[in-house]
Formats: C-alpha cells, sequence, structure tokens
C-alpha cells in the first residue's frame, strides 16, 4: 500500500456496469448490500447499451423503416426515396444511447449505490485496486466479476487493425461505404449488414462455416436467406479470408471458396467473428478463481466462483454471451451472497437475430433434439394462413414447436418472422412452466395476431390444426 492512497471498504465490490453488473449492483442494494460499482466507461450499461445491442437495434429500426417504406409501392403507396442525413442519424442514435444510460445511473443513484469510474483489478481475494480513481483501494467481502468480453480480431498478418472496422466502429455511421465487406455471417454482421445495405452500401458478406447464422435451426433461415439474397451484393459461405491490404482509397481482400481464389477491393471491411471474455488484466490469477482454456472464469451454479469471496456473471463467465442471460446471472450471484436459495438452472435461454425478417428460439432445436436420441414431434405453422402476418404482408414467417413424444412435453421453439423477437417470450415461459401441447393448444389467442401461430402450431400436435399441417 503506497503511503497516501485512499482506501474504503464495502459489503459487495462489482467489476463492470454492463446488463449483469449494474443489475447485479441494484440487486444487492435492494437487499440492503453496502454496494459499490467499479466502471472504466464514464456512464453504466457496458458495450450492449454503448456500442451494441442499443444502438444496433436504433439502426435496424432505420433500416427496417426504408425498406418497408420502398415496399410499400406494391401496397398502393408510394413515397419518395429516402434522403439520408448522416449527422441527424448519428444524433438520434446517440440521444437513445443518452436516455438509457442516464436511466440506468439515476437507478443506481436512486437506490445509493456508489459508482466510481476507474479500472478495477484484484490484488487478492479481499483487495481490489482502482486505477483512475481517487479511492485507488477497495476491501469487499464478497466481489462479482461482470466485466464482460471485446470483439475477436484477426491477425495483422491477416489484414492490419487500422483497416478493420469493428462493430462499434461501423456503428458509430462515420461514413458510408460504396463497397462493404462484412466477415462473419452470425448475428452482428448480419444485423450491420442489412443496416448498410439499406443506407446504401452495396454488401457483401463471407462465412467460413456452411451456412449463415451458425447455430440456427436452418429451416428457420431460409427466409432470412431469401431475403439477404436480394439486399446483398453477394454471399459468400464456406468462404475463407486469407488476406487484405491497402489498395489506393480501398482495401483489396482476398478470401478463397471451393479451392478457388479471388481477390475484390472495398471501401471498408467490417470484421465480426465472434467476441472473447475480458478476464485478463483484471488481476483474477491474484485470487483463487481460476480460467478455463477459453478465458471465461470457472464458476458453479450459483455463479460463485473458486474463490468463495468471488462470483462472475455474463460474458466473462460463460456462454451465451447474451445481456439478458447476464440480467439473470447477476440476481442469482447477489441472492447465493445474501445466503438465500439460489441457482442458475434456466429451462430456456432465449436467441435472438434482429434481422429482417428476425429469427429466435429457445430451447433444443430439432437437431439437437434428434441427435440427443429424444423421440420428439415437430409441428410447424407457416405464417401463409395467418390473417394478421397476410394483413402486414409478411407471409415468410413459420412458428416451429418440438414436443416429446408421448408426454407432449415442449422442448424447444423456433420462429422466424416479423417482430420474433417478441414472440419468443411467451414460448420461453411455457419452457419454464413445464407446458405440454394440450395446455398450449387450449391457450387463447387474440385474433388476428401472430401469437396465435404458437396455439395452431401445439393443435398440430392433435392432427386438427384449422390453418396448418398436422405434426410429424
Amino acid at each position: 500500500m503506497v503511503v497516501g492512497e485512499l482506501t474504503q471498504d464495502t459489503d459487495l465490490l462489482v467489476i463492470g456496469g454492463g446488463p449483469g453488473g449494474y443489475v447485479a449492483a441494484a440487486h444487492a442494494a435492494d437487499g440492503g448490500l453496502r454496494t459499490t460499482l467499479v466502471e472504466s466507461a464514464e456512464v453504466c450499461g457496458g458495450v450492449c447499451l454503448r456500442e451494441g445491442c442499443i444502438p444496433s437495434k436504433a439502426l435496424l429500426h432505420v433500416a427496417h423503416t426504408i425498406d418497408h417504406a420502398l415496399e410499400a409501392e406494391s401496397l398502393g403507396v408510394t413515397f419518395e426515396r429516402p434522403k439520408l442525413d448522416l449527422d441527424k442519424l448519428r444524433g438520434w442514435k446517440q440521444g437513445v444511447i443518452r436516455k438509457l444510460s442516464g436511466g440506468v445511473g439515476a437507478m443506481l443513484k436512486g437506490r445509493k449505490v456508489e459508482v466510481i469510474t476507474g479500472r478495477g483489478s484484484f490484488e487478492d481475494s479481499r483487495t481490489a485496486r482502482i486505477e483512475g480513481a481517487e479511492n485507488a483501494r477497495i476491501k469487499f467481502k464478497h466481489a462479482i466479476v461482470a466485466t464482460g468480453s471485446r470483439p475477436k480480431t484477426l491477425p495483422p498478418a491477416v489484414l492490419a487493425p487500422e483497416l478493420v472496422w469493428d462493430a462499434a466502429a461501423a456503428l458509430n455511421l462515420s461514413e458510408l461505404p460504396g463497397r462493404l465487406l462484412v466477415v462473419g455471417g452470425g448475428y452482428i454482421g448480419l444485423e450491420l449488414g442489412q443496416v448498410y445495405a439499406a443506407l446504401g452500401s452495396k454488401v457483401t458478406v463471407i462465412e467460413a462455416l456452411e451456412s449463415l447464422a451458425p447455430g440456427a435451426d436452418p429451416e428457420l433461415t431460409k427466409p432470412l436467406i431469401a431475403r439477404l439474397t436480394k439486399q446483398f451484393e453477394a454471399i459468400h459461405v464456406k468462404t475463407a479470408l486469407k488476406g487484405g491490404r491497402k489498395s489506393g482509397k480501398g482495401i483489396e481482400v482476398t478470401f478463397e471458396s471451393n479451392g478457388q481464389s479471388r481477390s475484390e477491393v472495398f471501401d471498408r471491411v467490417l470484421v465480426s467473428i465472434g467476441r472473447r471474455p475480458n478476464s485478463d488484466n483484471i488481476g483474477i490469477e491474484n485470487t483463487r478463481a481460476t480460467v478455463d482454456s477459453r478465458g471465461f472464469i470457472t464458476v458453479d451454479e450459483k455463479r460463485r466462483t473458486t474463490d468463495p469471496r468471488i462470483y462472475a456473471i455474463g460474458d466473462v463467465a460463460c456462454e451465451p454471451m447474451l445481456a439478458h442471460k447476464a440480467f439473470r446471472e447477476g440476481k442469482v450471484a447477489v441472492d447465493a451472497i445474501l445466503g438465500k436459495p439460489a441457482a442458475f438452472d434456466p429451462a430456456a435461454i432465449p436467441a435472438v437475430i434482429y434481422t429482417d425478417p428476425e429469427i429466435a428460439w429457445c430451447g433444443m432445436t430439432e437437431k439437437e433434439a434428434r441427435e440427443a436420441g429424444l423421440k420428439i414431434r415437430v409441428a410447424r405453422n407457416p405464417w401463409v394462413a395467418s390473417g394478421r402476418a397476410v394483413a402486414m404482408h409478411r407471409t415468410d414467417g413459420l412458428t416451429k414447436m418440438i414436443f416429446e413424444e408421448g408426454t407432449q412435453r415442449l422442448l424447444g421453439v423456433g420462429i422466424v418472422g416479423a417482430h420474433a423477437g417478441d414472440l419468443i417470450g411467451e414460448a420461453v415461459l411455457a419452457m419454464e412452466m413445464a407446458s405440454v401441447a394440450e395446455e398450449l393448444a387450449a391457450s387463447i389467442h387474440p385474433h388476428p395476431s401472430t401469437s396465435e401461430t404458437i396455439m395452431e402450431a401445439a393443435e398440430a400436435i392433435f392432427g386438427h390444426s384449422v390453418h396448418g399441417a398436422s405434426a410429424r
């Protein structure tokens, strides 16, 4: 300890003010714990709020508005070609971020959570050092690590960092490239690809695996891929990026597909190839907590690490790297610290790709259920017969449900279509309540609505879905 350093005590130290961290801090304060939250950024909310989930959805809303305006001509309504004011668009996006981050700050202040701006790292299992803060050291009874994750990067030998956009840079809207290459066909790549395509860029996507949106049910991705094929200049799957270099004002990129190599020049390259946990540079090695080979901090069902005083939640703890998963983990960890019965054991964690159409799922996919050796029945309800979908001119949707044969137990749900991310919550609740097909089929849904497709898919199990086919 350096002479003159200020040291303080707290019941709970939370390192990281993202979705998991600020929820944990608020929940702890509600539980009567003196809580200190350390966040390296000026505002809480994490990557999700500042440069991820929220700004991307704000821009996707704009992109969808542009697309819907253009498509309205077939419905008998014609608008002038949209005109872009990038400065105003950036200002609106930043306004969304300011409003929500201000709300998080006010919420924490109202609960008397002490928020310190600085970078926290462990000195040992009882003490943390805060770089950049007046109070340089904090002694804690318990700590929660919620330091999140960062984008994976390409080796400099493949593509120099100064030639690459990550998601945060793309969301800054510093320019509108004529030709944009998106490396990675997952959630972020496809969402941002749609944003820039709607704004006027010619977008090419390359994905190393055999399909876009890896991990999603291929049956659900078909309507999305059909739409992207029209919106994007090109889509290349099973394609590897070999390298890139500066070429005039552009970037010449070489990639290989089916043994054939080709080069093209793009104005910008957006790399979105996954994320890695921020478990390094936080002094975790000075504690009894351990980190696995992938960089995740090892935790049990209470989100407690191998150091009994320290917990870890969110992206730094384990997959899936989703904000709503971190929300729940934060509450579980705090309840465990408070001595309450606590375990992170969800029946389902929803996943959503916020493209247009959206893809959402929870529980097992059909492939996963069959690989597990389960006897299943698969029910589908195409939206082509949905009155609501027809009225919206969005019949490209599908609701798919996986039931265990015999017991009728719901094992998984997948939805592709307009606002699928809003519909999947009902499926999550059904799985948490251990619902069976008969209960879902008997539940009365509003008409006309796309939520009816959940009820009718369940009816298909019994062979009498009025607007759909029977299950197999």
